[in-house]
């Protein structure tokens, strides 16, 4: 069997819903839910909201559609410590579960200190620890990818603090 028909097989048990195939990426950017399609900048606009909502810190939307096959937006924030890493996972899992009925493929991290990682296929959310960001280099692996402010999504009323770098 290959590894992708193994990660196809595995399926998150906190996820109710039963697929007769993984759900697939659409043309349009799209993450398909059954019948219900939700455009992926819908999805990245919900992130950013519930990040802000927990004063997530140096937000970062990175646009990698057409760069790799596995996922068409990166969201990355910070957390000033281990429970607001936590805190912001949480939200962002609570958040589009509640207003898009959009449960993650996989939460990576959540018993670290440094980096959670929330999939939710077709944007994937690294929160990071404020002082571990730079060892893991996220931009810096996709630094010829645009980066998207949260303004030009239609997100207003974003705190300078969010995409200000916090210092320890």
């Amino acid at each position: 069997m290959t590894c992708l028909k193994k990660c196809l097989n595995v399926q998150n048990p906190n996820d109710t819903r039963s697929y007769e195939h993984p759900p697939v990426r659409t043309e349009q950017f799209g993450a398909v839910l059954g019948e219900k399609t939700i455009e992926t900048e819908t999805i990245v606009c919900t992130v950013v909201q519930a990040a802000i909502d927990i004063k997530a810190t140096e937000i970062t939307i990175i646009d990698v559609r057409g760069k790799t096959s596995f996922t068409d937006w990166f969201v990355l924030c910070n957390g000033r410590n281990t429970r607001q890493l936590k805190a912001i996972a949480e939200s962002v899992v609570s958040t589009c579960k509640a207003d898009l009925d959009l449960v993650p493929l996989g939460v990576e991290g959540s018993g670290t200190d440094k980096w959670v990682l929330v999939d939710l296929g077709d944007v994937i959310v690294h929160v990071f620890h404020q002082n571990a960001r730079g060892h893991f280099d996220i931009e810096g692996l996709w630094n010829d990818a645009p980066r998207v402010s949260p303004e030009s999504l239609g997100i207003t009323d974003v705190p300078p603090e969010a995409l200000a770098f916090a210092l320890p």
